[in-house]
């Protein structure tokens, strides 16, 4: 990655960006040594470090590539956590609709039924439209400086989800409410703020009690102004006039629901695999999860459909935050899933990235 403006976009927009890792040990899996020669590439395009997590037809492997810190020979831990970034809207979800379930909150309620003069629209945006990108509300990220001189100095700068939220909802709509797609990450502020209205606690401490405490999610967090990535991690970067600086500590508040969650392919995967398989949600929240649009044809709830080159659909969701990119997806029925992340280095290859997703899914 050469400049901030990189990682912005890939935080800000929903594209598909991957990274892995293989094990020291030799392997004579066709598919292992595949998805090991995808992530030697990206590594070799300028990445710091991969790690990956693949399951397929029953077969599950971990791999990695690259090192945990510049200038050393310390390799990626395959447990290691890092900054799952827009990962995060899919708990953040998941959180809602448990929240819809219980009769608290409609998916077709505007805004300002539950948060008054918050959105100038806010009679006219609904919960569905925040969660489905179609409310047009200006993407908060888009003024986060994008030059690394100006970024750095402020990543350790504390953020409310209200006050950015009131000062993107100063911006006229993109579009008329309901009318295009358009990823903000605006939306998830205000759903943020949501969930914290109708439980009176922090969106955290909600996700914790409904997702990360019932499945056992150990290495998982919503760290708050915590800037730390507490247990083994990689270390991602930044390049700031040539050289490449450290940014794994900075203050995920900035992200909040909409991208601030800490956690491992592991947790990921067991996430995943509940929601997949309906341990989270009710069944009529269950089908509004992957409900899509002629407006929005390729994103539900705050979760994303794409195909792999094979022709194999994948639900989950992709995510970028200073110095990582990250990647959860699956097959409707589970068979095929990843989770990975990569720490970004000196440089940046759109194109290997996706070879690695192809060759995870597709062998």
């Amino acid at each position: 990655m050469t400049s901030i403006r990189a990682t912005t976009a890939v935080f800000a927009a929903l594209i598909l960006i991957t990274t892995s890792t293989g094990t020291a040990a030799a392997s004579t899996d066709p598919h292992r040594e595949a998805v090991q020669r995808q992530l030697t590439a990206v590594v070799a395009s300028g990445a710091a470090g991969a790690q990956i997590r693949v399951t397929r037809d029953g077969r599950e492997f971990t791999a990695r590539a690259g090192v945990a810190k510049l200038g050393s020979q310390r390799p990626v831990p395959l447990n290691g956590r890092f900054r799952v970034g827009s990962i995060t809207k899919t708990f953040a979800t998941t959180v809602t609709l448990q929240l819809v379930a219980e009769g608290r909150l409609g998916l077709d309620d505007p805004v300002s039924g539950h948060l008054p003069g918050l959105l100038p629209d806010g009679d006219r945006i609904t919960v569905r439209n925040l969660l489905q990108h179609t409310s047009g509300l200006h993407n908060y990220t888009d003024d986060i400086p994008r030059d690394p001189k100006e970024f750095l100095p402020r990543r350790f700068d504390h953020h409310t989800a209200l006050a950015t939220v009131r000062k993107a909802a100063a911006k006229p709509l993109l579009f008329p409410v309901g009318t295009k797609f358009s990823y903000s990450n605006t939306n998830f502020l205000v759903v943020q703020l949501l969930i914290e209205k109708i439980t009176g606690r922090p969106w955290g401490a909600e996700a914790h009690r409904r997702i990360l405490a019932p499945l056992r999610l150990a290495d998982t967090e919503v760290p708050g102004d915590n800037p730390f990535i507490l247990g083994p991690h990689a270390r991602g970067y930044l390049v700031a006039e040539g050289k490449p600086v450290d940014v794994s500590a900075l203050n995920p508040s900035m992200a909040g629901a909409a991208g601030e969650i800490i956690s491992t392919t592991a947790d990921l995967d067991r996430f995943h695999r509940a929601l997949l398989e309906g341990r989270l949600l009710a069944p009529a929240q269950q089908a509004e999860l992957t409900r899509t649009t002629e407006v929005s044809p390729n994103y539900g709830l705050g979760y994303t459909k794409m195909t792999s080159s094979c022709g194999i659909t994948l639900w989950g969701h992709t995510g970028g935050i200073p110095g990582y990119l990250s990647v959860m997806l699956s097959s409707a029925n589970g068979s095929h899933r990843l989770e990975s992340s990569l720490t970004t280095g000196t440089a940046l290859d759109q194109q290997a990235l996706n070879k690695v997703v192809d060759s995870a899914v597709c062998g």
